[in-house]
């Protein structure tokens, strides 16, 4: 059968989303959408003439609601953010195009990705109005921290970033938590690594949690990088493959959590993330997930 995603939102993140999900070779046909429909429609012209360079597949523009057959719809429409500004603060204005998109998807037969953000409580948000089941919308949640936690572990301990195993927790933003306590490199505990110092870890999990920050200071928006994350995810799906990722879902009272969608550790196949694993933590990162909970759920309220 043709394998079919959707991008809605044709910006800077969706636009490289576009790209990586071509060059990744898994899907035949891409459809794009944005509220500006000369430039979806550039965008699926720019893409379509770089035909030779990428697996064969076809790339036109479509609605939403001519969207509900694909595969995946990923969903990166909406305002960025600002110099400055949180996550949190742009929720209001991201969250009431989220509730319009689940009320066109509500027969999508497959997957939603969310990668607008707060994508946490979008993630959430477009759950509840889509009524699909939680396994079926996903946000890319810490999948991106945790990559940048990976490559700035990478960079300090002078090894491929793909050598490294932590994970970043909890919530995309302010309150994420990054799993020290079974961090490891090449199967070596960070904490046995010869020379590692626990003293950086602070300044290392502020580096990885300003990131973005940082980014859009100097260029006015993060893409690059979410938009191989997200074509990565959308692999995986594709794929069946049943790996394990670090994904924002609403979760089912799985380590501590229940009614919020934040990243947990879920393995991802054909069916989204039917299974959430519960991540080796201490003491104190259990006390900080369930404080991100709560961050996210406080956030949540602010809509109702």
């Amino acid at each position: 059968m043709k394998r079919q995603v959707g991008i809605i939102g044709t910006g800077w993140v969706g636009a490289s989303v576009a790209i990586a999900t071509l060059q990744s070779g898994v899907v035949d046909e891409l459809l794009l959408h944005d509220a500006r429909e000369d430039v979806a429609e550039g965008e699926a012209m720019d893409l379509a003439h770089g035909a030779s360079f990428y697996p064969p597949a076809t790339v036109r523009t479509a609605r939403p609601d001519e969207m509900t057959s694909a595969d995946i719809v990923v969903v990166a429409a909406g305002r960025g953010g600002k110099p400055g500004e949180s996550r949190l603060d742009l929720l209001r204005d991201n969250a009431r195009l989220t509730r319009e998109l689940g009320h066109t998807l509500r027969n999508l037969r497959g997957i939603i990705v969310m990668v607008t953000n707060p994508v946490d409580v979008l993630t959430q948000v477009m759950t509840e109005a889509s009524g699909l089941p939680p396994s079926r919308v996903l946000g890319t949640g810490t999948m991106l921290d945790t990559t940048r936690l990976r490559q700035v572990l990478g960079r300090e301990l002078d090894v491929d970033a793909r050598s490294v195993h932590g994970q970043v927790i909890g919530e995309h933003g302010d309150s994420e938590v990054v799993l020290w306590s079974s961090a490891a490199v090449g199967g070596i505990p960070l904490r046995d690594w010869a020379g590692w110092q626990p003293e950086r870890e602070a300044d290392i999990a502020t580096e990885v949690r300003r990131a973005a920050y940082e980014i859009i200071k100097r260029k006015g928006a993060t893409n690059h990088a979410i938009g191989l994350v997200t074509a990565n995810l959308v692999r995986c799906l594709l794929r069946d493959e049943h790996r394990v990722l670090t994904v924002s879902r609403v979760q089912a009272a799985t380590a501590g959590v229940e009614g919020v969608a934040l990243s947990l550790p879920a393995i991802i196949g054909s069916g989204g993330a039917t299974t959430v694993l519960t991540p080796k933590m201490d003491d104190t990162e259990r006390e900080s997930l369930i404080n991100s909970a709560g961050v996210l759920r406080a956030a949540r309220r602010e809509l109702s």
